[in-house]
Protein backbone atom coordinates (compact mmCIF):
# COMPACT_ATOMS: atom_id res chain seq x y z
CA UNK A 1 0.00 0.00 0.00
CA UNK A 2 1.71 3.21 -1.17
CA UNK A 3 2.72 5.66 1.54
CA UNK A 4 0.90 8.37 -0.45
CA UNK A 5 -2.43 6.82 0.57
CA UNK A 6 -1.56 7.10 4.27
CA UNK A 7 -0.37 10.67 3.74
CA UNK A 8 -3.55 11.58 1.86
CA UNK A 9 -5.72 10.08 4.60
CA UNK A 10 -3.67 11.87 7.27
CA UNK A 11 -4.15 15.23 5.55
CA UNK A 12 -7.81 14.65 4.70
CA UNK A 13 -8.70 13.78 8.30
CA UNK A 14 -6.04 16.02 9.91
CA UNK A 15 -4.35 13.07 11.62
CA UNK A 16 -1.00 14.77 11.02
CA UNK A 17 0.20 17.58 8.77
CA UNK A 18 3.26 19.85 8.35
CA UNK A 19 3.93 22.46 11.02
CA UNK A 20 3.49 26.09 9.95
CA UNK A 21 2.11 24.82 6.64
CA UNK A 22 0.64 28.23 5.68
CA UNK A 23 4.23 29.53 5.34
CA UNK A 24 6.17 28.56 2.23
CA UNK A 25 9.53 28.87 4.01
CA UNK A 26 8.65 26.58 6.94
CA UNK A 27 11.48 24.08 7.58
CA UNK A 28 10.80 20.41 7.01
CA UNK A 29 10.82 17.70 9.62
CA UNK A 30 8.21 19.22 11.95
CA UNK A 31 4.70 17.77 12.16
CA UNK A 32 1.52 18.48 14.08
CA UNK A 33 -1.44 16.34 15.11
CA UNK A 34 -5.11 17.30 15.30
CA UNK A 35 -7.94 15.73 17.27
CA UNK A 36 -8.05 12.09 16.12
CA UNK A 37 -4.32 11.92 15.44
CA UNK A 38 -3.42 13.37 18.81
CA UNK A 39 -5.76 10.94 20.56
CA UNK A 40 -4.21 7.93 18.79
CA UNK A 41 -0.73 9.20 19.59
CA UNK A 42 -1.61 9.82 23.25
CA UNK A 43 -3.18 6.38 23.63
CA UNK A 44 -0.02 4.73 22.29
CA UNK A 45 1.89 6.52 25.06
CA UNK A 46 -0.78 5.54 27.61
CA UNK A 47 -0.48 1.88 26.57
CA UNK A 48 3.33 2.07 26.83
CA UNK A 49 2.96 3.65 30.28
CA UNK A 50 0.59 0.90 31.44
CA UNK A 51 2.45 -2.07 29.97
CA UNK A 52 6.11 -1.12 30.35
CA UNK A 53 6.19 1.44 33.16
CA UNK A 54 3.38 0.88 35.67
CA UNK A 55 3.30 -2.94 35.48
CA UNK A 56 7.03 -3.03 36.19
CA UNK A 57 6.77 -0.58 39.09
CA UNK A 58 9.01 1.94 37.34
CA UNK A 59 9.23 5.67 38.05
CA UNK A 60 8.30 8.28 35.43
CA UNK A 61 9.75 11.78 35.25
CA UNK A 62 9.20 14.90 33.14
CA UNK A 63 12.59 16.44 32.39
CA UNK A 64 13.70 19.69 30.78
CA UNK A 65 13.96 19.86 27.00
CA UNK A 66 16.94 22.24 27.11
CA UNK A 67 20.11 21.21 28.94
CA UNK A 68 23.56 22.83 29.31
CA UNK A 69 26.44 22.04 26.99
CA UNK A 70 28.36 20.17 29.70
CA UNK A 71 25.64 17.50 29.78
CA UNK A 72 26.28 16.63 26.15
CA UNK A 73 30.05 16.81 26.52
CA UNK A 74 29.71 14.19 29.22
CA UNK A 75 27.28 12.03 27.22
CA UNK A 76 29.49 12.09 24.13
CA UNK A 77 26.98 13.83 21.89
CA UNK A 78 29.16 16.89 21.22
CA UNK A 79 32.00 14.70 19.99
CA UNK A 80 30.19 11.75 18.45
CA UNK A 81 26.56 12.54 17.57
CA UNK A 82 27.13 13.02 13.85
CA UNK A 83 25.76 11.78 10.55
CA UNK A 84 27.71 11.54 7.28
CA UNK A 85 26.60 14.29 4.88
CA UNK A 86 27.44 14.59 1.19
CA UNK A 87 26.67 17.47 -1.19
CA UNK A 88 25.79 17.20 -4.86
CA UNK A 89 28.10 19.48 -6.85
CA UNK A 90 25.49 19.98 -9.58
CA UNK A 91 22.46 21.16 -7.56
CA UNK A 92 24.12 21.74 -4.15
CA UNK A 93 21.54 19.57 -2.34
CA UNK A 94 22.64 17.78 0.86
CA UNK A 95 22.05 14.10 1.56
CA UNK A 96 22.95 11.48 4.15
CA UNK A 97 25.64 9.38 2.54
CA UNK A 98 24.67 6.18 4.37
CA UNK A 99 21.01 6.60 3.33
CA UNK A 100 21.88 7.05 -0.35
CA UNK A 101 23.97 3.88 -0.24
CA UNK A 102 21.40 1.87 1.72
CA UNK A 103 18.65 2.78 -0.77
CA UNK A 104 20.89 1.76 -3.67
CA UNK A 105 22.30 -1.48 -2.24
CA UNK A 106 19.16 -2.51 -0.27
CA UNK A 107 21.48 -3.31 2.64
CA UNK A 108 22.17 -1.50 5.89
CA UNK A 109 25.19 0.78 5.47
CA UNK A 110 26.53 1.80 8.92
CA UNK A 111 26.61 5.56 9.47
CA UNK A 112 29.78 5.07 11.51
CA UNK A 113 31.86 4.06 8.46
CA UNK A 114 34.87 6.24 7.77
CA UNK A 115 34.16 9.13 5.43
CA UNK A 116 36.84 7.85 3.03
CA UNK A 117 35.06 4.48 2.81
CA UNK A 118 31.71 6.18 2.16
CA UNK A 119 33.36 8.26 -0.61
CA UNK A 120 34.69 5.06 -2.18
CA UNK A 121 31.30 3.33 -2.02
CA UNK A 122 29.46 6.30 -3.54
CA UNK A 123 31.74 6.13 -6.57
CA UNK A 124 31.75 2.33 -6.77
CA UNK A 125 27.94 2.11 -6.79
CA UNK A 126 27.44 5.04 -9.16
CA UNK A 127 25.17 6.88 -6.70
CA UNK A 128 22.90 9.51 -8.26
CA UNK A 129 21.58 12.65 -6.62
CA UNK A 130 17.86 12.07 -5.90
CA UNK A 131 17.07 15.64 -6.95
CA UNK A 132 19.01 16.21 -10.17
CA UNK A 133 20.40 12.74 -11.02
CA UNK A 134 23.92 14.12 -10.96
CA UNK A 135 26.79 11.79 -10.03
CA UNK A 136 29.42 14.28 -8.94
CA UNK A 137 29.58 14.65 -5.16
CA UNK A 138 31.84 16.54 -2.77
CA UNK A 139 33.69 14.59 -0.09
CA UNK A 140 31.60 13.13 2.72
CA UNK A 141 31.75 15.10 5.97
CA UNK A 142 30.46 14.49 9.48
CA UNK A 143 27.57 16.75 10.55
CA UNK A 144 26.66 17.09 14.24
CA UNK A 145 22.87 16.90 14.65
CA UNK A 146 22.59 18.78 17.93
CA UNK A 147 20.32 21.87 17.97
CA UNK A 148 22.08 24.72 19.77
CA UNK A 149 20.21 27.23 21.94
CA UNK A 150 21.59 30.43 23.49
CA UNK A 151 20.26 31.06 26.98
CA UNK A 152 20.14 34.44 28.73
CA UNK A 153 20.61 38.02 27.54
CA UNK A 154 24.36 37.67 27.06
CA UNK A 155 24.04 34.49 25.04
CA UNK A 156 27.02 32.91 26.79
CA UNK A 157 25.11 30.09 28.49
CA UNK A 158 25.41 27.62 25.65
CA UNK A 159 22.76 24.89 25.77
CA UNK A 160 21.15 22.37 23.46
CA UNK A 161 17.70 20.96 22.79
CA UNK A 162 17.85 17.37 23.95
CA UNK A 163 18.55 14.84 21.15
CA UNK A 164 17.06 12.08 23.32
CA UNK A 165 14.88 12.15 26.42
CA UNK A 166 17.16 9.92 28.49
CA UNK A 167 19.84 12.38 29.59
CA UNK A 168 17.53 13.90 32.24
CA UNK A 169 17.02 10.38 33.55
CA UNK A 170 20.77 9.92 34.05
CA UNK A 171 21.08 13.34 35.68
CA UNK A 172 18.17 12.59 38.03
CA UNK A 173 19.21 9.02 38.85
CA UNK A 174 21.04 9.70 42.14
CA UNK A 175 18.22 11.86 43.55
CA UNK A 176 15.52 9.32 42.58
CA UNK A 177 17.55 6.41 43.92
CA UNK A 178 18.09 8.17 47.23
CA UNK A 179 14.54 9.46 47.72
CA UNK A 180 12.32 6.86 46.03
CA UNK A 181 14.14 3.57 45.49
CA UNK A 182 17.29 2.55 47.39
CA UNK A 183 17.50 -0.71 45.49
CA UNK A 184 18.43 -2.04 42.05
CA UNK A 185 17.23 -2.74 39.45
CA UNK A 186 15.53 0.64 39.09
CA UNK A 187 13.61 1.68 35.99
CA UNK A 188 13.12 5.36 35.21
CA UNK A 189 10.95 6.39 32.25
CA UNK A 190 10.12 9.52 30.30
CA UNK A 191 7.97 10.37 27.28
CA UNK A 192 8.30 13.63 25.37
CA UNK A 193 9.90 15.47 22.46
CA UNK A 194 13.48 15.20 21.28
CA UNK A 195 15.25 17.25 18.63
CA UNK A 196 17.77 16.36 15.96
CA UNK A 197 18.94 18.56 13.12
CA UNK A 198 18.36 15.92 10.46
CA UNK A 199 20.16 16.49 7.18
CA UNK A 200 17.24 15.36 5.03
CA UNK A 201 13.94 14.76 6.87
CA UNK A 202 11.79 12.36 4.87
CA UNK A 203 8.93 9.88 4.96
CA UNK A 204 6.83 12.21 7.13
CA UNK A 205 6.87 10.84 10.71
CA UNK A 206 9.69 8.37 10.15
CA UNK A 207 12.53 10.90 10.10
CA UNK A 208 11.77 14.20 11.79
CA UNK A 209 13.65 17.06 13.41
CA UNK A 210 11.26 17.12 16.36
CA UNK A 211 9.95 13.71 17.33
CA UNK A 212 8.34 11.90 20.24
CA UNK A 213 10.21 9.37 22.33
CA UNK A 214 9.21 6.92 25.06
CA UNK A 215 12.37 5.90 26.87
CA UNK A 216 13.04 3.64 29.81
CA UNK A 217 16.45 3.33 31.44
CA UNK A 218 16.85 0.27 33.67
CA UNK A 219 19.70 0.76 36.17
CA UNK A 220 21.08 -2.51 37.52
CA UNK A 221 24.02 -4.13 39.25
CA UNK A 222 26.07 -5.77 36.46
CA UNK A 223 27.10 -8.52 38.89
CA UNK A 224 23.41 -9.43 39.29
CA UNK A 225 22.26 -9.25 35.66
CA UNK A 226 20.89 -12.80 35.94
CA UNK A 227 18.98 -12.20 39.18
CA UNK A 228 15.58 -11.20 37.79
CA UNK A 229 12.67 -11.72 40.15
CA UNK A 230 9.94 -12.25 37.53
CA UNK A 231 12.00 -14.11 34.93
CA UNK A 232 9.92 -17.27 35.32
CA UNK A 233 6.94 -15.39 33.84
CA UNK A 234 8.64 -15.08 30.46
CA UNK A 235 11.37 -17.75 30.42
CA UNK A 236 9.50 -19.80 27.78
CA UNK A 237 8.38 -16.77 25.77
CA UNK A 238 9.78 -16.90 22.22
CA UNK A 239 11.70 -13.85 21.06
CA UNK A 240 11.83 -13.10 17.32
CA UNK A 241 15.59 -12.69 16.92
CA UNK A 242 17.37 -11.81 13.68
CA UNK A 243 20.94 -12.72 14.57
CA UNK A 244 24.14 -11.53 12.97
CA UNK A 245 25.30 -13.75 10.10
CA UNK A 246 22.02 -15.67 10.18
CA UNK A 247 19.30 -15.82 7.55
CA UNK A 248 15.79 -15.06 8.69
CA UNK A 249 14.22 -14.73 12.11
CA UNK A 250 14.69 -17.42 14.73
CA UNK A 251 12.23 -17.96 17.57
CA UNK A 252 14.34 -18.39 20.68
CA UNK A 253 13.03 -18.64 24.23
CA UNK A 254 14.18 -16.08 26.77
CA UNK A 255 15.71 -18.86 28.84
CA UNK A 256 17.74 -20.17 25.89
CA UNK A 257 18.80 -16.67 24.85
CA UNK A 258 20.20 -16.03 28.33
CA UNK A 259 21.77 -19.45 28.89
CA UNK A 260 23.51 -19.50 25.49
CA UNK A 261 24.72 -15.90 25.93
CA UNK A 262 22.86 -14.74 22.84
CA UNK A 263 21.99 -11.77 25.05
CA UNK A 264 24.08 -10.44 27.93
CA UNK A 265 21.85 -11.88 30.62
CA UNK A 266 18.37 -12.61 31.92
CA UNK A 267 17.62 -8.92 32.48
CA UNK A 268 18.11 -8.20 28.78
CA UNK A 269 15.99 -11.19 27.71
CA UNK A 270 13.23 -10.19 30.14
CA UNK A 271 12.85 -6.66 28.80
CA UNK A 272 13.10 -7.75 25.17
CA UNK A 273 10.13 -10.03 25.90
CA UNK A 274 8.17 -7.22 27.54
CA UNK A 275 8.86 -4.97 24.56
CA UNK A 276 7.70 -7.60 22.06
CA UNK A 277 4.54 -8.19 24.10
CA UNK A 278 3.84 -4.45 24.17
CA UNK A 279 4.00 -4.11 20.39
CA UNK A 280 1.77 -7.13 19.90
CA UNK A 281 -0.94 -5.13 21.70
CA UNK A 282 -0.77 -2.62 18.83
CA UNK A 283 -2.01 -5.45 16.55
CA UNK A 284 1.39 -5.95 14.94
CA UNK A 285 1.40 -9.50 13.52
CA UNK A 286 4.05 -11.78 14.98
CA UNK A 287 5.50 -12.54 11.55
CA UNK A 288 6.08 -8.83 10.91
CA UNK A 289 8.20 -8.14 14.00
CA UNK A 290 11.80 -8.90 14.85
CA UNK A 291 14.74 -7.87 17.03
CA UNK A 292 17.70 -7.25 14.72
CA UNK A 293 21.07 -7.71 16.34
CA UNK A 294 23.40 -4.86 15.44
CA UNK A 295 27.07 -5.28 14.64
CA UNK A 296 29.65 -3.16 16.44
CA UNK A 297 29.93 -0.63 13.60
CA UNK A 298 26.12 -0.21 13.51
CA UNK A 299 25.59 0.46 17.21
CA UNK A 300 25.39 3.88 18.83
CA UNK A 301 28.69 5.08 20.29
CA UNK A 302 27.51 4.38 23.86
CA UNK A 303 26.21 0.82 23.33
CA UNK A 304 28.01 -2.50 23.87
CA UNK A 305 24.96 -4.49 22.72
CA UNK A 306 21.95 -3.39 20.65
CA UNK A 307 18.76 -5.06 19.50
CA UNK A 308 16.62 -2.94 17.18
CA UNK A 309 12.95 -3.85 17.30
CA UNK A 310 11.73 -3.60 13.69
CA UNK A 311 8.39 -4.02 11.95
CA UNK A 312 7.86 -4.89 8.30
CA UNK A 313 5.75 -2.34 6.42
CA UNK A 314 5.23 -1.32 2.82
CA UNK A 315 8.30 0.89 3.22
CA UNK A 316 10.38 -2.08 4.37
CA UNK A 317 11.58 -2.85 7.90
CA UNK A 318 11.16 0.16 10.20
CA UNK A 319 12.87 0.50 13.58
CA UNK A 320 10.42 1.27 16.39
CA UNK A 321 12.61 0.71 19.45
CA UNK A 322 16.34 0.59 20.13
CA UNK A 323 17.24 -1.75 22.97
CA UNK A 324 20.74 -0.73 24.08
CA UNK A 325 23.06 -2.04 26.74
CA UNK A 326 24.69 1.30 27.61
CA UNK A 327 26.99 -0.19 30.33
CA UNK A 328 28.11 2.53 32.79
CA UNK A 329 28.90 4.98 29.97
CA UNK A 330 26.39 7.63 31.01
CA UNK A 331 26.76 7.67 34.78
CA UNK A 332 30.55 7.52 34.48
CA UNK A 333 30.59 10.41 31.99
CA UNK A 334 28.26 12.63 34.00
CA UNK A 335 30.08 11.84 37.24
CA UNK A 336 33.39 12.87 35.72
CA UNK A 337 32.04 16.05 34.06
CA UNK A 338 30.01 17.22 37.07
CA UNK A 339 32.52 15.97 39.68
CA UNK A 340 29.68 14.17 41.46
CA UNK A 341 29.87 10.63 42.79
CA UNK A 342 27.29 8.45 40.97
CA UNK A 343 28.12 5.26 42.89
CA UNK A 344 25.29 3.76 44.98
CA UNK A 345 25.02 0.94 47.50
CA UNK A 346 23.18 -2.17 46.34
CA UNK A 347 22.89 -5.21 48.57
CA UNK A 348 25.79 -3.91 50.71
CA UNK A 349 27.93 -3.49 47.59
CA UNK A 350 29.22 -0.20 46.20
CA UNK A 351 28.39 -0.15 42.50
CA UNK A 352 28.26 2.20 39.54
CA UNK A 353 25.08 0.87 37.89
CA UNK A 354 24.94 -0.32 34.32
CA UNK A 355 21.97 0.65 32.13
CA UNK A 356 19.75 -1.27 29.73
CA UNK A 357 17.62 1.02 27.60
CA UNK A 358 14.30 0.69 25.80
CA UNK A 359 14.18 3.74 23.52
CA UNK A 360 10.96 3.83 21.48
CA UNK A 361 9.62 6.30 18.94
CA UNK A 362 6.10 7.60 19.54
CA UNK A 363 5.55 8.93 16.03
CA UNK A 364 7.09 5.91 14.36
CA UNK A 365 4.74 3.63 16.31
CA UNK A 366 1.88 5.91 15.26
CA UNK A 367 2.86 5.72 11.58
CA UNK A 368 3.36 1.94 11.62
CA UNK A 369 0.01 1.47 13.38
CA UNK A 370 -1.63 3.41 10.53
CA UNK A 371 0.31 1.49 7.88
CA UNK A 372 -0.73 -1.92 9.23
CA UNK A 373 -4.31 -0.81 9.96
CA UNK A 374 -4.99 0.79 6.56
CA UNK A 375 -7.62 -1.19 4.64
CA UNK A 376 -9.21 -0.56 1.29
CA UNK A 377 -11.98 -2.70 -0.12
CA UNK A 378 -14.59 -2.67 -2.86
CA UNK A 379 -18.23 -2.45 -1.83
CA UNK A 380 -20.14 -2.66 -5.08
CA UNK A 381 -19.21 0.28 -7.31
CA UNK A 382 -17.64 2.21 -4.41
CA UNK A 383 -14.33 1.90 -2.63
CA UNK A 384 -14.22 1.90 1.15
CA UNK A 385 -11.24 2.95 3.29
CA UNK A 386 -10.97 2.24 6.99
CA UNK A 387 -8.35 1.90 9.72
CA UNK A 388 -8.43 -1.44 11.52
CA UNK A 389 -7.06 0.03 14.75
CA UNK A 390 -7.40 -1.90 18.02
CA UNK A 391 -9.93 -0.32 20.38
CA UNK A 392 -7.20 0.44 22.93
CA UNK A 393 -5.59 3.04 20.63
CA UNK A 394 -8.52 4.15 18.45
CA UNK A 395 -9.29 7.87 18.89
CA UNK A 396 -12.85 7.12 20.02
CA UNK A 397 -14.53 3.90 21.03
CA UNK A 398 -17.79 4.85 19.31
CA UNK A 399 -19.57 7.57 17.39
CA UNK A 400 -22.99 8.72 18.64
CA UNK A 401 -25.27 9.63 15.73
CA UNK A 402 -28.87 10.90 15.81
CA UNK A 403 -30.58 9.86 12.57
CA UNK A 404 -31.99 13.39 12.22
CA UNK A 405 -31.82 16.55 14.33
CA UNK A 406 -35.55 16.84 15.00
CA UNK A 407 -38.42 15.11 16.77
CA UNK A 408 -36.42 14.56 19.94
CA UNK A 409 -33.69 12.38 18.36
CA UNK A 410 -30.99 15.00 18.87
CA UNK A 411 -31.82 15.30 22.56
CA UNK A 412 -31.93 11.52 23.02
CA UNK A 413 -28.56 11.12 21.31
CA UNK A 414 -27.03 13.81 23.52
CA UNK A 415 -28.41 12.04 26.60
CA UNK A 416 -26.68 8.80 25.54
CA UNK A 417 -23.47 10.71 24.75
CA UNK A 418 -23.39 12.23 28.25
CA UNK A 419 -24.21 8.90 29.87
CA UNK A 420 -21.32 7.12 28.12
CA UNK A 421 -18.99 10.00 28.90
CA UNK A 422 -19.84 9.59 32.57
CA UNK A 423 -18.51 6.02 32.31
CA UNK A 424 -15.21 7.40 30.91
CA UNK A 425 -15.78 6.08 27.39
CA UNK A 426 -14.22 8.16 24.61
CA UNK A 427 -17.20 8.79 22.34
CA UNK A 428 -17.74 11.23 19.48
CA UNK A 429 -21.00 13.11 18.95
CA UNK A 430 -21.75 13.94 15.30
CA UNK A 431 -24.99 15.31 13.91
CA UNK A 432 -23.96 16.71 10.52
CA UNK A 433 -24.11 15.02 7.10
CA UNK A 434 -25.87 11.79 6.18
CA UNK A 435 -25.50 8.65 8.28
CA UNK A 436 -23.45 7.07 5.49
CA UNK A 437 -20.98 9.96 5.43
CA UNK A 438 -20.71 9.91 9.21
CA UNK A 439 -19.96 6.19 9.11
CA UNK A 440 -17.31 6.78 6.43
CA UNK A 441 -15.68 9.52 8.48
CA UNK A 442 -15.25 7.49 11.65
CA UNK A 443 -14.20 4.40 9.68
CA UNK A 444 -11.33 6.40 8.19
CA UNK A 445 -10.02 7.50 11.58
CA UNK A 446 -10.31 4.01 13.07
CA UNK A 447 -13.35 4.30 15.37
CA UNK A 448 -14.50 0.67 15.89
CA UNK A 449 -18.21 1.23 16.65
CA UNK A 450 -21.12 3.54 15.86
CA UNK A 451 -24.37 4.02 17.78
CA UNK A 452 -27.33 5.35 15.81
CA UNK A 453 -30.41 6.78 17.49
CA UNK A 454 -33.57 6.56 15.35
CA UNK A 455 -37.33 6.86 15.80
CA UNK A 456 -37.58 3.33 17.23
CA UNK A 457 -35.16 4.42 19.95
CA UNK A 458 -37.89 6.67 21.34
CA UNK A 459 -40.34 3.78 21.39
CA UNK A 460 -38.36 0.80 22.71
CA UNK A 461 -35.27 2.46 24.25
CA UNK A 462 -32.89 0.65 21.88
CA UNK A 463 -30.26 1.79 19.38
CA UNK A 464 -28.39 0.38 16.38
CA UNK A 465 -24.83 -0.69 17.18
CA UNK A 466 -22.54 -0.98 14.13
CA UNK A 467 -19.10 -2.58 13.89
CA UNK A 468 -16.48 -0.87 11.72
CA UNK A 469 -14.69 -3.82 10.10
CA UNK A 470 -17.66 -6.02 9.15
CA UNK A 471 -20.24 -3.19 9.02
CA UNK A 472 -22.62 -5.57 10.81
CA UNK A 473 -25.42 -4.00 12.83
CA UNK A 474 -27.54 -5.12 15.76
CA UNK A 475 -30.20 -3.59 18.00
CA UNK A 476 -29.25 -3.25 21.67
CA UNK A 477 -30.93 -1.71 24.69
CA UNK A 478 -29.63 1.69 25.76
CA UNK A 479 -29.34 0.57 29.38
CA UNK A 480 -26.97 -2.22 28.35
CA UNK A 481 -24.64 0.00 26.29
CA UNK A 482 -22.03 0.66 29.05
CA UNK A 483 -21.59 -3.06 29.75
CA UNK A 484 -21.50 -3.98 26.04
CA UNK A 485 -18.92 -1.29 25.23
CA UNK A 486 -16.75 -2.33 28.17
CA UNK A 487 -16.71 -5.93 26.91
CA UNK A 488 -15.88 -4.77 23.38
CA UNK A 489 -13.17 -2.35 24.52
CA UNK A 490 -11.43 -4.91 26.71
CA UNK A 491 -11.84 -7.74 24.22
CA UNK A 492 -13.79 -9.83 26.72
CA UNK A 493 -16.42 -10.43 24.06
CA UNK A 494 -16.61 -10.21 20.28
CA UNK A 495 -19.23 -8.12 18.48
CA UNK A 496 -21.28 -11.27 17.86
CA UNK A 497 -21.17 -12.21 21.54
CA UNK A 498 -21.91 -8.75 22.94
Amino acid sequence: MPKEEINNLALRRALFYPAAEIYSNAPGGFWEFADAGEKIRRKIVDLWRKELVEKEGFIEISGAQILPEDVFKASGHIASFSDPVVQCKKCSSLHRADSLLSEKTKEVVPESLATTELDRMIKAHGIECPKCKGKDFAEVKKFNMMMKVDIGATGNQVSYLRPETCQSIFLDFKRIYRTMANSLPLGIAQAGSSFRNEIAPRNTLLRQREFGQMEIEIFFNPHRINEIENFSEIENFKLNLFLLKEKGVKKISCKEAAEKKIVSGKLVAYFLARAQQFYSKLNIPDEKMRFRQLAKDERAFYASETWDFEVETDLGWIELMACNYRTDHDLKGHGKQSKQDMVVTDNNEKVLPHVFELSAGIDRAFYVALDLAFKKEKRGPEERIFLNLPARISPYLAGIFPLVKKDGLLEKAMEIFRQLNSFDFDVLFEEKASIGKRYAKIDEIGVPFAITIDYDSLKDNSVTLRERNSMQQKRVKIDSLPEILWHLKTGKKSFEQA
